[in-house]
């Protein structure tokens, strides 16, 4: 069984070895999403909660909300992903002159792991009709990182400082038009 309290004491002591030992402790989690969700519960709103904060290890939880995009940001530290229900769809970007260029894509699924470098850059989209859910894991201070972290708007790619507040906005907006959504079209849900 999934133990939230037996997990984030698990990362505390591998982050000290690195993203591989953390990548390990992720798979092993996320093998049967049914436990994680049994143990941090049903998704019922788009967000970040923070399950372990610390200097040199952030572990959150995040729900996206229906058909949500998050622009493309770096976090400027590893971080290992694993998605215990739902889709994620990951586009990776490359640094182009004064913009960024689409390079790879990955989609995960429940169960799958992707382990991100300091330097990566990606978007996120949930692509599904129901909320997905992950558990992230920062090798730092997600929220107060070393380095200055970029996010890079939707339209023209033109980077800028990244915002946790603006981010936080973009899981509220996309829950509320969801909402809106499903209220005019009951079927959806």
């Amino acid at each position: 069984m999934f133990s939230k309290e037996r997990f984030i004491q698990d990362c505390r002591a591998a982050v000290v070895e690195g993203q591989g030992a953390i990548r390990e402790i992720m798979e092993e989690a996320v093998s049967n999403g049914a436990n994680v969700m049994t143990e941090l519960g049903e998704p019922r709103h788009a967000g970040i909660t923070t399950l372990y904060r610390a200097h040199d290890l952030t572990i959150l939880q995040f729900t996206w909300a229906p058909y949500m995009a998050l622009m493309p940001h770096n976090h400027q530290m590893f971080a290992v992903i694993g998605i215990y229900s739902g889709r994620e769809d990951n586009i990776f970007w490359r640094r182009k002159e004064m913009t960024i260029e689409a390079a790879s894509a990955r989609s995960l699924g429940a169960g799958d792991v992707v382990a991100l470098g300091a330097d990566t850059i990606h978007s996120v989209l949930n692509p599904i009709s129901k909320m997905t859910s992950a558990i992230h894991i920062y090798g730092g201070d997600f929220f107060a990182p070393d380095e200055p972290r970029s996010e890079w708007e939707h339209e023209t790619l033109v980077e800028r400082p990244w915002d946790v507040e603006r981010v936080k906005t973009v899981f509220r907006e996309a829950e509320q038009r969801f909402n809106a959504v499903k209220m005019q079209s009951p079927g959806l849900a």
